[in-house]
């Protein structure tokens, strides 16, 4: 028997259709570690091959976030014209699973791992369930390696990409997360991850951790950078701004090889920070955590979301002065999106500003709620004039011009977003 594995693309036209460096998908290669061996695996990525339609696969299975949607249920409509079985899981059919069921033959729920062999053993014997959903969230000790050899020959820019820890302990009004993996943080046995880095260590000396908050448990993640430390890898997390508060934690952090973190700091208004949930936010503070991380050796990619009820055409050379003062290496600046099964969707429909539902759209670039303090278009065209100028070559200078380990990084990085934000407007 063999499965097909499906990450679906990102349309072009679109900032993340249009960067040139990909990341494979971590939770297809942890589904393929809980497949029986008698499967036969495989897996096609959407965003830079060609799908087959005339495989012999036995079985189609795709995972998909909000934005791919639209493209999982043209593939799913292609794969069951030609009689083939199809089945989808991840963010998007976890929160509409009887939106997905009109599209597909099967749903997984939540975390696929504990249900994936029974959903393939019930294949087998022509008794597939519409919904597969876990009675029980998984042990974090009972997770596999994941089966990296699926990535093998793709176009990814590393394959080294590990999970240490699920869930995050807040609950930020905007983030999926907490709908999906619920607000408790489940480690992984230390001695497990330093296991999986060990057996990574000949194929690439960079490690994306996926972790939402890897910092979030210091008692875990003090032993594992300690562990970390001298394996010579160069690795980049997410991690709270408030990180910069524990000083041995963020030296340990430094001295295991972290060259980057992706950082929420959302807004620079304290009072909008208390709005959103976002409750370790210290926006007077934000100039010299930042200046903490760096003296440890570590970069920051920051997040700062657009279109926040408090939020006025004020707001876009606001964030650019203080990105440039703060010199940070990279940041993104996403439009406020209300994701299924979050808290900002459930607020802004009992509010009624919701004006799409149209999920291509759902890809942090366009608007599809009615703002308060902005008219839609000064909202779209902020954004687009912030992306711009901040990625420009003089604000690059200005932010990357002293060297630091970790313009290695974050030199390509921004180049890569700057020619895919060039290939975007082109294409508009």
């Amino acid at each position: 028997m063999k499965v097909l594995l499906i990450s679906p693309g990102w349309p072009k036209g679109r900032l993340w259709g249009e960067l040139s460096f990909k990341f494979p998908s971590l939770s297809l290669a942890a589904i393929a570690a809980v497949t029986p061996l008698e499967w036969e695996v495989a897996l096609c990525d959407d965003s830079f091959e060609q799908v087959d339609f005339d495989t012999d696969a036995d079985l189609i299975a795709l995972t998909a976030m909000t934005p791919q949607a639209p493209r999982a249920y043209e593939i799913a409509a292609a794969f069951k014209s030609r009689g083939k079985t199809v089945v989808m899981g991840g963010f998007h059919a976890s929160n509409l699973p009887d939106e997905a069921l009109t599209h597909v033959d099967a749903v997984v729920v939540g975390e696929g791992e504990v249900v994936w062999p029974r959903l393939l053993a019930d294949f087998c014997t022509g008794s597939i369930q519409p919904v597969y959903k876990p009675d029980a969230m998984i042990s974090m000790a009972d997770i596999p390696f994941a089966r990296r050899e699926i990535f093998k020959g793709k176009d990814y820019l590393l394959t080294n990409t590990v999970q240490t820890t699920r869930g995050c302990p807040f609950d930020c009004e905007f983030c999926s997360v907490t709908a999906f993996y619920g607000r408790n943080y489940r480690k992984r046995p230390v001695e497990q991850v330093l296991a999986e880095l060990q057996s990574l260590k000949k194929t690439n000396s960079f490690v994306f951790f996926v972790d939402d908050n890897i910092v979030a448990d210091r008692k875990y993640a003090l032993p594992l950078f300690q562990g970390m430390k001298g394996m010579g890898f160069k690795w980049l997390s997410h991690a709270p701004i408030d990180f910069a508060a524990d000083r041995e934690l963020l030296r340990a952090a430094g001295e295991s090889g972290c060259y980057g973190m992706f950082v929420g700091f959302e807004s620079l208004s304290q009072e909008t920070l208390a709005a959103m949930g976002k409750v370790t936010n210290r926006a007077q503070s934000f100039m010299a955590d930042a200046r903490a991380f760096r003296d440890n050796g570590i970069g920051i990619l920051g997040s700062f979301v657009l279109g926040n009820d408090g939020d006025t055409p004020e707001i876009f050379p606001k964030l650019l002065r203080f990105c440039e003062e703060a010199r940070l290496e990279s940041a993104i600046f996403p439009l406020l999106t209300p994701y299924p099964g979050t808290a900002v969707r459930r607020r802004l429909e009992a509010e009624g500003r919701i004006i799409s539902s149209d999920w291509r759209d759902y890809d942090m670039e366009h608007i599809n709620f009615q703002p308060r303090g902005m008219t839609i278009q000064q909202l779209q065209e902020g954004y687009d004039w912030l992306n711009r100028s901040f990625y420009s070559f003089p604000s690059m200078y200005r932010r990357l011009f002293k060297m630091h380990r970790s313009v290695q990084v974050f030199g390509p990085m921004n180049l890569g977003f700057r020619a895919a934000i060039r290939r975007k407007r082109c294409g508009a």
